[in-house]
């Protein structure tokens, strides 16, 4: 016999024990999770064999040699009895959720299943419901939009990030200046140059952007803006409606707070925040959009005298309104056509 320490023996007996309760406690596991803690339990720092291997180092070193090739046979058996056993509970799992979730398509219905509209058509419906109980109009406008009404008209500059083809869908060929439209604020223009004074104008639409599908972006998002022209209209006015709003979308007590900020088409610009008192994990600040009064610049493109008429915006996403209202912590669960995140909803958000 050769002694590692008092408790920890290396001989073929004691290895050949330690392998045959493993190899039992491997063989009849029941699912992946008991597989996983046989495996912890047997081959784990605390294990029998992990100990002898680690006692290796105090043996002689006319020793070391043959009871490190019993020990390391020894693992090598356990380990692969662990991926061959894994692989089987693997399949077999596999095999019991598909026949879990099985449906016979050839199969007649036995009750006619109440659906559910998606979560961010009612969201949307709501909030326009908001600005039109205000006496706002809704305009929509093409999602293929030209480079004018997307960029120059909001006074982008002609060397801008975001014109750049690593942030912007544009097509081909591409000196036709057509691209995805990156926001909302196009159809803003496109208001303003067919519109009497004064104009109360909200627009909502997919708007889309070469971002990666995550937790909390998508390339193909929904935003809704407001834009507002009138004489005389100021900061606060801008305030008011987006406190408004706010508290339509998260409760009497919801606040905003506006932060300063820099976006061509606004100036001022700011960021604005939203104070959610009944948020899951508590009250916090969470960014919503950006707003600002209209530049200027904006409003000389649409032909109006910025000396005569002032104007407030704004912007927002939507999913991002209904992941903060509803305490959701995946964007992805809203694109991936699961009927069971809409059915959660029922027919109200």
């Amino acid at each position: 016999m050769v002694l590692v320490s008092d408790t920890v023996p290396i001989t073929e007996d004691a290895v050949a024990s330690a392998v045959d309760s493993a190899l039992v406690a491997i063989t009849t596991a029941a699912s992946v999770a008991e597989l996983k803690a046989a495996r912890a339990r047997h081959t784990g720092d605390g294990s029998m064999l992990a100990r002898m291997n680690a006692g290796l180092r105090d043996l002689p070193n006319d020793q070391k040699a043959a009871a490190g090739k019993l020990v390391g046979q020894a693992r090598g058996r356990v380990n692969q009895a662990v991926a061959t056993r894994e692989t089987e509970l693997v399949e077999l799992e596999e095999t019991a959720r598909l026949a879990d979730e099985a449906v016979d398509v050839t199969a007649l219905p036995t009750r006619r299943r109440v659906g559910a509209r998606h979560p961010l058509a009612l969201l949307q419906e709501s909030m326009l419901d908001l600005f039109v109980g205000m006496g706002w109009e809704v305009s929509e406008g093409p999602e293929l939009e030209h480079e004018w009404f997307n960029f120059d008209a909001l006074n982008f500059d002609a060397d801008h990030p975001a014109r750049a083809m690593q942030d912007t869908f544009f097509v081909d060929p591409v000196d036709d200046h057509l691209l995805l439209r990156t926001h909302t604020s196009p159809v803003q223009i496109r208001t303003l140059l067919s519109k009497q004074l004064p104009v109360y104008n909200v627009a909502t639409g997919r708007v889309f952007r070469t971002d990666e599908l995550d937790a909390t972006h998508t390339p193909v998002f929904t935003q809704i803006e407001g834009i507002a022209i009138d004489k005389g209209l100021t900061m606060a006015n801008l305030r008011g409606t987006l406190e408004h709003l706010a508290r339509s979308m998260f409760g009497a007590d919801a606040q905003i707070r506006l932060r300063p900020n820099y976006f061509p088409f606004t100036e001022p610009s700011a960021e604005m925040d939203v104070w959610q008192p009944n948020a899951k994990g508590g009250a916090r600040w969470v960014e919503w959009g950006g707003c600002g009064m209209v530049n200027p610049n904006v409003l000389r493109a649409a032909g109006i005298d910025p000396d005569e008429y002032q104007g407030f915006a704004f912007g927002m996403g939507i999913e991002r309104t209904l992941q903060f209202r509803n305490d959701l912590n995946d964007m992805r669960d809203m694109v991936e056509g699961d009927v069971r995140f809409s059915e959660q909803f029922g027919m109200v958000v």
